[in-house]
Protein backbone atom coordinates (compact mmCIF):
# COMPACT_ATOMS: atom_id res chain seq x y z
CA UNK A 1 0.00 0.00 0.00
CA UNK A 2 1.42 3.40 -0.96
CA UNK A 3 2.04 6.17 1.54
CA UNK A 4 1.97 9.91 1.00
CA UNK A 5 4.80 12.41 1.16
CA UNK A 6 5.35 16.14 0.67
CA UNK A 7 7.54 16.38 -2.47
CA UNK A 8 10.60 18.51 -3.09
CA UNK A 9 10.09 21.26 -5.63
CA UNK A 10 12.60 19.78 -8.08
CA UNK A 11 10.43 16.71 -8.66
CA UNK A 12 8.65 16.53 -12.00
CA UNK A 13 5.87 19.11 -12.27
CA UNK A 14 2.66 18.97 -14.28
CA UNK A 15 2.25 22.75 -14.47
CA UNK A 16 2.98 26.01 -12.65
CA UNK A 17 0.29 28.35 -11.32
CA UNK A 18 0.28 32.16 -11.52
CA UNK A 19 -2.48 34.38 -10.15
CA UNK A 20 -2.62 37.39 -12.46
CA UNK A 21 -2.52 41.06 -11.34
CA UNK A 22 -5.42 43.40 -12.05
CA UNK A 23 -6.66 46.87 -11.14
CA UNK A 24 -8.40 45.59 -8.01
CA UNK A 25 -5.12 44.44 -6.45
CA UNK A 26 -2.43 46.37 -4.60
CA UNK A 27 -0.60 46.52 -7.95
CA UNK A 28 -2.99 49.16 -9.31
CA UNK A 29 -0.42 51.95 -8.99
CA UNK A 30 2.13 50.08 -11.15
CA UNK A 31 -0.12 47.70 -13.06
CA UNK A 32 1.59 48.08 -16.45
CA UNK A 33 5.04 47.45 -14.97
CA UNK A 34 4.05 44.39 -12.93
CA UNK A 35 2.07 42.96 -15.86
CA UNK A 36 5.26 43.15 -17.93
CA UNK A 37 7.07 41.19 -15.22
CA UNK A 38 4.29 38.59 -15.01
CA UNK A 39 4.38 38.23 -18.79
CA UNK A 40 8.15 37.71 -18.72
CA UNK A 41 7.71 35.11 -15.98
CA UNK A 42 4.96 33.37 -17.99
CA UNK A 43 7.25 33.34 -21.01
CA UNK A 44 10.06 31.77 -18.97
CA UNK A 45 7.81 29.12 -17.43
CA UNK A 46 6.19 28.05 -20.72
CA UNK A 47 9.61 27.30 -22.20
CA UNK A 48 9.80 24.39 -19.77
CA UNK A 49 6.30 23.32 -18.72
CA UNK A 50 2.59 24.16 -18.95
CA UNK A 51 1.22 27.18 -17.11
CA UNK A 52 -2.04 27.70 -15.22
CA UNK A 53 -3.22 31.30 -14.92
CA UNK A 54 -5.90 32.30 -12.43
CA UNK A 55 -7.45 35.61 -13.42
CA UNK A 56 -10.77 37.50 -13.14
CA UNK A 57 -10.59 38.32 -16.85
CA UNK A 58 -9.22 35.54 -19.05
CA UNK A 59 -9.87 37.40 -22.33
CA UNK A 60 -7.84 40.44 -21.25
CA UNK A 61 -5.04 38.29 -19.85
CA UNK A 62 -4.87 36.21 -23.03
CA UNK A 63 -4.66 39.40 -25.09
CA UNK A 64 -1.76 40.62 -22.95
CA UNK A 65 0.11 37.33 -23.27
CA UNK A 66 -0.59 37.13 -26.99
CA UNK A 67 1.51 40.24 -27.56
CA UNK A 68 4.61 38.49 -26.27
CA UNK A 69 4.24 34.71 -26.17
CA UNK A 70 4.48 32.55 -29.27
CA UNK A 71 1.52 30.53 -30.46
CA UNK A 72 3.19 27.36 -29.18
CA UNK A 73 3.73 28.91 -25.76
CA UNK A 74 0.12 30.12 -25.57
CA UNK A 75 -1.06 26.58 -26.27
CA UNK A 76 0.64 25.57 -23.01
CA UNK A 77 -1.45 28.04 -20.98
CA UNK A 78 -4.67 27.07 -19.17
CA UNK A 79 -6.93 29.73 -17.68
CA UNK A 80 -9.23 29.60 -14.68
CA UNK A 81 -11.47 32.64 -14.40
CA UNK A 82 -12.45 33.63 -10.88
CA UNK A 83 -12.31 36.69 -8.60
CA UNK A 84 -9.06 37.31 -6.69
CA UNK A 85 -7.73 39.65 -4.01
CA UNK A 86 -4.08 39.55 -4.98
CA UNK A 87 -1.39 37.55 -6.76
CA UNK A 88 0.60 35.47 -4.25
CA UNK A 89 -0.08 31.94 -5.51
CA UNK A 90 2.63 30.45 -3.29
CA UNK A 91 0.56 31.25 -0.23
CA UNK A 92 -3.01 30.61 -1.38
CA UNK A 93 -2.21 27.69 -3.68
CA UNK A 94 -2.83 24.06 -2.79
CA UNK A 95 0.01 21.95 -1.40
CA UNK A 96 0.52 18.55 -3.02
CA UNK A 97 1.06 15.18 -1.38
CA UNK A 98 2.32 12.46 -3.72
CA UNK A 99 2.17 8.69 -3.35
CA UNK A 100 5.50 7.01 -2.68
CA UNK A 101 4.77 4.34 -5.30
CA UNK A 102 4.07 6.96 -7.98
CA UNK A 103 0.36 6.15 -8.24
CA UNK A 104 -1.33 9.40 -9.29
CA UNK A 105 -4.64 8.07 -8.02
CA UNK A 106 -3.15 8.25 -4.54
CA UNK A 107 -2.07 11.90 -4.61
CA UNK A 108 -3.86 14.58 -2.60
CA UNK A 109 -4.10 18.39 -2.72
CA UNK A 110 -4.30 20.19 0.60
CA UNK A 111 -6.37 23.37 0.84
CA UNK A 112 -5.19 25.19 3.95
CA UNK A 113 -6.77 28.40 5.16
CA UNK A 114 -5.15 31.53 3.77
CA UNK A 115 -5.97 34.54 5.96
CA UNK A 116 -3.80 37.29 4.48
CA UNK A 117 -0.65 36.53 6.50
CA UNK A 118 -2.30 36.80 9.88
CA UNK A 119 -5.28 38.95 8.86
CA UNK A 120 -3.10 41.80 7.56
CA UNK A 121 -4.79 41.99 4.14
CA UNK A 122 -8.11 40.99 2.52
CA UNK A 123 -8.00 37.31 1.57
CA UNK A 124 -11.45 35.75 1.27
CA UNK A 125 -11.38 35.59 -2.55
CA UNK A 126 -7.88 34.12 -2.65
CA UNK A 127 -8.83 31.60 0.02
CA UNK A 128 -11.51 30.30 -2.38
CA UNK A 129 -9.26 29.90 -5.45
CA UNK A 130 -8.41 26.25 -4.83
CA UNK A 131 -12.09 25.36 -4.64
CA UNK A 132 -12.67 27.16 -7.95
CA UNK A 133 -9.83 25.18 -9.51
CA UNK A 134 -11.19 21.92 -8.17
CA UNK A 135 -14.71 22.66 -9.39
CA UNK A 136 -13.35 23.52 -12.85
CA UNK A 137 -11.68 20.12 -13.13
CA UNK A 138 -8.19 21.64 -13.59
CA UNK A 139 -6.95 19.96 -10.43
CA UNK A 140 -6.64 16.25 -11.17
CA UNK A 141 -6.56 15.03 -7.57
CA UNK A 142 -8.93 15.21 -4.59
CA UNK A 143 -8.85 18.55 -2.76
CA UNK A 144 -8.78 18.05 1.00
CA UNK A 145 -10.27 20.79 3.16
CA UNK A 146 -7.83 21.97 5.84
CA UNK A 147 -9.62 25.25 6.54
CA UNK A 148 -9.19 24.69 10.28
CA UNK A 149 -5.45 25.36 9.98
CA UNK A 150 -3.69 28.47 8.65
CA UNK A 151 -0.67 27.64 6.50
CA UNK A 152 0.96 29.51 3.63
CA UNK A 153 3.02 27.61 1.07
CA UNK A 154 5.92 30.03 1.45
CA UNK A 155 6.24 29.11 5.11
CA UNK A 156 7.23 25.46 4.54
CA UNK A 157 10.05 23.91 2.52
CA UNK A 158 10.39 20.16 1.87
CA UNK A 159 13.37 18.00 0.94
CA UNK A 160 11.03 15.29 -0.38
CA UNK A 161 12.43 12.86 2.18
CA UNK A 162 10.29 13.68 5.19
CA UNK A 163 12.02 16.82 6.49
CA UNK A 164 10.19 20.15 6.46
CA UNK A 165 11.88 23.49 7.15
CA UNK A 166 9.93 26.37 8.65
CA UNK A 167 10.43 29.43 10.84
CA UNK A 168 9.23 30.02 14.36
CA UNK A 169 8.71 33.73 13.72
CA UNK A 170 6.07 32.98 11.07
CA UNK A 171 4.15 30.01 12.36
CA UNK A 172 4.00 31.44 15.88
CA UNK A 173 3.03 34.93 14.69
CA UNK A 174 -0.30 36.44 15.81
CA UNK A 175 -3.59 35.54 14.12
CA UNK A 176 -2.35 32.29 12.59
CA UNK A 177 -3.17 29.27 14.76
CA UNK A 178 -3.40 30.51 18.32
CA UNK A 179 -3.62 29.19 20.97
CA UNK A 180 -1.58 26.29 19.52
CA UNK A 181 1.98 26.06 20.84
CA UNK A 182 5.08 25.23 18.81
CA UNK A 183 4.75 21.60 19.84
CA UNK A 184 1.09 21.58 18.81
CA UNK A 185 1.88 23.13 15.42
CA UNK A 186 4.73 20.70 14.84
CA UNK A 187 2.41 17.79 15.47
CA UNK A 188 -0.14 19.24 13.02
CA UNK A 189 2.50 19.78 10.33
CA UNK A 190 3.75 16.22 10.68
CA UNK A 191 0.23 14.81 10.51
CA UNK A 192 -1.07 16.95 7.66
CA UNK A 193 2.10 17.04 5.53
CA UNK A 194 3.07 13.43 6.30
CA UNK A 195 6.46 14.67 7.50
CA UNK A 196 8.79 12.75 9.78
CA UNK A 197 10.54 15.78 11.23
CA UNK A 198 10.22 19.58 11.35
CA UNK A 199 13.26 21.86 11.52
CA UNK A 200 12.49 25.24 13.07
CA UNK A 201 14.71 28.20 12.18
CA UNK A 202 14.69 31.15 14.57
CA UNK A 203 16.62 33.83 12.66
CA UNK A 204 16.81 35.56 9.29
CA UNK A 205 13.70 37.73 9.10
CA UNK A 206 14.22 40.20 6.26
CA UNK A 207 13.51 43.86 6.90
CA UNK A 208 10.32 44.83 5.06
CA UNK A 209 8.92 41.29 4.97
CA UNK A 210 5.22 41.31 5.86
CA UNK A 211 4.83 37.52 5.93
CA UNK A 212 6.44 37.34 9.39
CA UNK A 213 9.44 35.47 8.01
CA UNK A 214 8.63 32.92 5.33
CA UNK A 215 11.25 30.23 4.89
CA UNK A 216 11.31 30.69 1.11
CA UNK A 217 12.86 34.14 1.54
CA UNK A 218 15.89 32.92 3.49
CA UNK A 219 16.66 29.16 3.16
CA UNK A 220 15.81 26.67 0.40
CA UNK A 221 16.41 22.96 -0.04
CA UNK A 222 18.25 21.70 -3.11
CA UNK A 223 19.20 18.16 -4.20
CA UNK A 224 21.94 16.28 -2.39
CA UNK A 225 21.11 17.54 1.12
CA UNK A 226 22.00 21.07 0.07
CA UNK A 227 20.77 24.27 1.69
CA UNK A 228 20.92 27.57 -0.18
CA UNK A 229 20.69 30.42 2.31
CA UNK A 230 20.89 34.20 2.47
CA UNK A 231 23.93 35.76 4.13
CA UNK A 232 24.64 39.27 5.36
CA UNK A 233 28.33 40.17 5.39
CA UNK A 234 28.10 43.93 6.08
CA UNK A 235 28.41 44.61 9.85
CA UNK A 236 26.73 48.00 9.39
CA UNK A 237 23.58 46.37 7.99
CA UNK A 238 20.69 46.30 10.47
CA UNK A 239 20.18 42.61 9.61
CA UNK A 240 23.78 41.53 10.16
CA UNK A 241 23.49 39.97 13.64
CA UNK A 242 20.28 38.12 12.80
CA UNK A 243 21.70 36.57 9.64
CA UNK A 244 24.96 35.65 11.38
CA UNK A 245 22.81 33.79 13.91
CA UNK A 246 20.94 32.09 11.06
CA UNK A 247 24.19 30.87 9.53
CA UNK A 248 25.33 29.49 12.89
CA UNK A 249 22.04 27.65 13.30
CA UNK A 250 22.35 26.14 9.80
CA UNK A 251 25.89 24.99 10.51
CA UNK A 252 24.56 23.03 13.48
CA UNK A 253 21.80 21.26 11.55
CA UNK A 254 22.05 17.62 10.54
CA UNK A 255 20.22 15.56 7.95
CA UNK A 256 17.95 12.69 8.94
CA UNK A 257 21.03 10.48 8.56
CA UNK A 258 23.06 12.60 10.98
CA UNK A 259 25.24 14.23 8.31
CA UNK A 260 26.02 17.91 7.88
CA UNK A 261 24.14 19.75 5.18
CA UNK A 262 26.00 21.11 2.19
CA UNK A 263 25.68 24.87 2.73
CA UNK A 264 25.76 27.28 -0.22
CA UNK A 265 25.60 30.97 0.80
CA UNK A 266 23.72 33.47 -1.32
CA UNK A 267 24.61 37.16 -1.24
CA UNK A 268 22.19 39.74 0.09
CA UNK A 269 21.19 42.33 -2.51
CA UNK A 270 22.16 45.91 -1.82
CA UNK A 271 19.21 47.67 -0.13
CA UNK A 272 16.23 48.63 -2.29
CA UNK A 273 13.64 51.10 -1.04
CA UNK A 274 10.05 52.13 -1.79
CA UNK A 275 8.73 55.31 -0.15
CA UNK A 276 11.65 55.21 2.27
CA UNK A 277 10.95 51.64 3.39
CA UNK A 278 13.50 48.91 2.81
CA UNK A 279 12.22 46.11 0.62
CA UNK A 280 12.85 42.38 1.33
CA UNK A 281 14.90 41.62 -1.78
CA UNK A 282 16.28 38.08 -1.69
CA UNK A 283 17.92 35.64 -4.08
CA UNK A 284 16.54 32.68 -2.13
CA UNK A 285 13.13 33.26 -3.73
CA UNK A 286 14.00 31.38 -6.93
CA UNK A 287 11.54 29.21 -8.87
CA UNK A 288 12.30 25.59 -9.79
CA UNK A 289 10.63 24.36 -12.99
CA UNK A 290 11.22 21.29 -15.15
CA UNK A 291 14.72 21.68 -16.53
CA UNK A 292 15.44 25.17 -15.19
CA UNK A 293 15.65 27.47 -12.19
CA UNK A 294 14.33 31.03 -12.56
CA UNK A 295 16.47 33.34 -10.43
CA UNK A 296 15.28 36.80 -9.31
CA UNK A 297 17.60 39.70 -10.11
CA UNK A 298 17.63 43.23 -8.73
CA UNK A 299 19.59 45.38 -11.18
CA UNK A 300 22.86 44.62 -9.39
CA UNK A 301 24.93 42.80 -12.04
CA UNK A 302 27.75 41.46 -9.86
CA UNK A 303 25.49 40.23 -7.06
CA UNK A 304 22.85 38.97 -9.49
CA UNK A 305 25.48 36.88 -11.28
CA UNK A 306 27.00 35.60 -8.04
CA UNK A 307 23.58 34.41 -6.89
CA UNK A 308 22.84 32.78 -10.26
CA UNK A 309 26.20 31.00 -10.23
CA UNK A 310 25.65 29.71 -6.69
CA UNK A 311 22.17 28.44 -7.49
CA UNK A 312 23.64 26.81 -10.59
CA UNK A 313 26.00 24.83 -8.35
CA UNK A 314 22.99 23.47 -6.48
CA UNK A 315 21.13 22.60 -9.70
CA UNK A 316 23.92 21.73 -12.18
CA UNK A 317 21.61 19.80 -14.51
CA UNK A 318 19.20 22.72 -15.07
CA UNK A 319 19.25 25.92 -17.07
CA UNK A 320 19.62 29.08 -15.00
CA UNK A 321 17.20 31.79 -16.17
CA UNK A 322 17.67 35.26 -14.68
CA UNK A 323 14.57 37.46 -14.43
CA UNK A 324 14.25 41.02 -13.12
CA UNK A 325 12.19 41.00 -9.91
CA UNK A 326 12.47 44.68 -8.98
CA UNK A 327 8.80 45.33 -9.71
CA UNK A 328 7.70 42.32 -7.64
CA UNK A 329 9.66 43.32 -4.55
CA UNK A 330 7.81 46.65 -4.50
CA UNK A 331 4.96 44.68 -2.93
CA UNK A 332 7.35 42.84 -0.59
CA UNK A 333 7.66 39.52 -2.42
CA UNK A 334 9.63 37.96 -5.24
CA UNK A 335 9.31 35.32 -7.96
CA UNK A 336 8.78 32.21 -5.86
CA UNK A 337 6.04 34.00 -3.93
CA UNK A 338 4.12 34.44 -7.20
CA UNK A 339 4.16 30.77 -8.19
CA UNK A 340 2.83 27.39 -7.08
CA UNK A 341 3.73 24.13 -8.75
CA UNK A 342 1.25 21.34 -9.42
CA UNK A 343 2.60 17.79 -9.81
Amino acid sequence: MSTLYFPAEWERQRMMQLTWPHAGTDWAYCLDEITDTFTALAEAITRYEPLLIVTPDAVSTLHTLGQRLTTDALQRVTFCECPTNDTWARDHGALTLLATDGDRNGMRLLDFRFNGWGEKFPSSLDNAINRHLSASGILDAPLENHDDFVLEGGSVESDGKGTVLTTSQCLLAPHRNQPLTLCDIEAELKRRLHASRIIWLDHGNLTGDDTDGHIDTIVRFAPGDTLLYVTCTAPADEQYADFQALEEQLQGLRTSNGEKYRLLPLPMPAPLYEDGQRLPATYANFVVVNGAVIVPTYGQPALDQEAADTIGKAFPDRDIVMLDARQVVRQHGSLHCLTMQLY
